[in-house]
């Protein structure tokens, strides 16, 4: 049977319900493949069910230190199984709740393996997707525009191939029925450092290995310094410029064991079991890209600035095109794809000004260069600073450890980048991003009235202190 449409979604995650929703509000008629589940990594294996147990490990390590509140608590125990009760409730809930968005807007969704395919006799160009159904039956989607969100998935290391026991990756780490007593993490990325800071909470004893010289490569020199120097207080492990040498992996005695190499210096690290977090890998296996002319280049596909590929009906977001490869990046991207195929003028935020977010104790979060990139980018530069020590709401909430820097060009004033790190910087981050979408300077935000007393106020000062002009320091 042939199904006839405007516009066809292969992949059913963040990028891709959101492509759909899109689509049907301009009245396209829409179909959505999706081989699992509707909401894909984020909903089920990524940013919902992880942030969940952050959120319980938060919990729990703010009982562990309620006594500095004036309460004294006594008994508090730890029920991991109720945790990942929690985490499975919310992801249900949510899962349900993308399910009714299907409904309302009248899209069509298909449980099954899609595979696109190239000129036939259902259409004279590539671009169908056959799919094959749960019961092993056949559908053929013909649309006029297919739109590819197939998703990414944890990258792994020649010699440490998951087993689900021992090696284990983000996705496995998810379900897992109990704690290790240890755990050694390879990789120190956002995801490697999350896990980290989580497993630490719950009362895991925890070994960080990076390759680079600071844990989050991709962010300030200084909230990296910042992320270690408190992760290394609370009692992790931490090795920067560390290399696991796979060919030394071993279990024995119900450890696993592993040599590193530092420098010109070898160790031994063992653990209870090893998560490997060394970033994720685009879906373009199996996926029909062969009967196109869709280019795949350095693993992922190759777009243009609209987001199409060397086919120009045929589309590409998320992570399967590289990038960012975070969910509310995927969302915008689902948006201006389907806003350009509609014909429909297009807002595409530059991927360096999508804010980034590490839900760390505390937590990181960016938008824009930092200022290592801005001065390679070209630009003379200017910093403000401020700790969130000097916030009296920080200190209310128990939580004064970071601060905001904020990067300018010194000539034209222009804020180049915001960098973050301590409690709710998450939340915090999308003031910065706002002001850098409407090319506000530092000087502008400071002099936005700040409610007193709240977090926020730290952004104002950071703005200010690029002139000097900080009032609390």
């Amino acid at each position: 049977m042939n199904i006839s449409c405007d516009v066809a979604v292969l992949g059913g995650g963040t990028g891709g319900y959101v492509a759909a929703i899109r689509a049907a509000q301009l009245g396209k008629q829409v179909v959505i493949i999706e081989a699992d589940k509707l909401g894909g990594t984020c909903l089920h294996r990524g940013c919902i069910p992880s942030k969940s147990l952050l959120r319980s490990a938060e919990v729990y390590a703010d009982i562990q230190g309620s006594e500095s509140y004036g309460i004294e608590t006594s008994g508090a125990k730890l029920v991991f199984s109720k945790v990942q009760n929690r985490k499975n409730a919310i992801v249900d809930q949510l899962h349900q709740g993308v399910q009714y968005l299907m409904r309302k807007n009248k899209i069509q969704v298909l449980k099954g393996k899609g595979r696109v395919i190239g000129p036939s006799i259902f259409s004279p160009k590539s671009g169908a997707v056959a799919v094959e159904l749960a019961d092993g039956e056949m559908e053929t989607v013909v649309p006029t525009n297919l739109i590819i969100a197939t998703g990414s998935r944890p990258r792994t290391l020649p010699g440490l191939e998951p087993d689900g026991r021992y090696i284990l990756t983000s996705d496995d780490a998810l379900v897992m029925d109990e704690l290790p007593e240890s755990i050694l993490i390879v990789g120190g990325g956002v995801i490697g450092v999350e896990w980290a800071s989580m497993l630490n909470d719950f009362g895991v004893r925890v070994t960080v290995v990076e390759a680079a010289d600071q844990l989050l490569p991709a962010e300030d020199q200084d909230v990296a310094r910042e992320l270690q120097k408190l992760l290394a207080k609370r009692g992790v492990t931490i090795h920067t410029g560390g290399m696991v040498q796979t060919d030394t992996y071993q279990v024995q005695d119900g450890q696993v064991s592993i040599e590193m190499r530092k420098g010109e210096k070898n160790e031994i690290l063992s653990a209870s079991c090893m998560l490997v977090s060394v970033g994720r890998q685009a879906n373009v296996e199996n996926i029909g890209l062969e009967n196109t002319d869709v280019r795949v280049e350095k693993g992922v596909i190759a777009v243009n600035k609209f987001l199409q590929t060397g086919e120009a009906h045929i589309y590409a977001i998320g992570d399967v095109i590289g990038g960012l490869q975070l969910a509310h990046a995927a969302s915008h991207e689902g948006i201006a794809a389907v806003n350009h195929l509609a014909g429909e003028s297009i807002h595409k935020v530059p991927e360096h000004m999508i804010p980034r977010c590490v839900y760390t104790r505390p937590e990181v979060a960016s938008v824009g260069w930092t200022e290592k990139e801005a001065r390679r980018n070209g630009h003379e530069v200017k910093v403000g600073k401020f700790p969130f020590q000097a916030i009296g709401k920080a200190l209310v909430y128990g939580s004064k450890e970071g601060f905001v820097k904020v990067v300018a060009d010194a000539k034209t004033n222009d804020i180049l980048g915001v960098q973050m790190i301590g409690a709710h910087v998450t939340d915090l981050i999308s003031e910065a991003a706002l002001a850098q979408v409407l090319d506000a300077t530092p000087w502008e935000v400071g002099q936005m009235v700040h409610p007193h007393p709240t977090l926020a106020e730290v952004i104002g000062e950071a703005m200010l202190a690029v002139d000097g002009m900080s009032i609390g320091m």
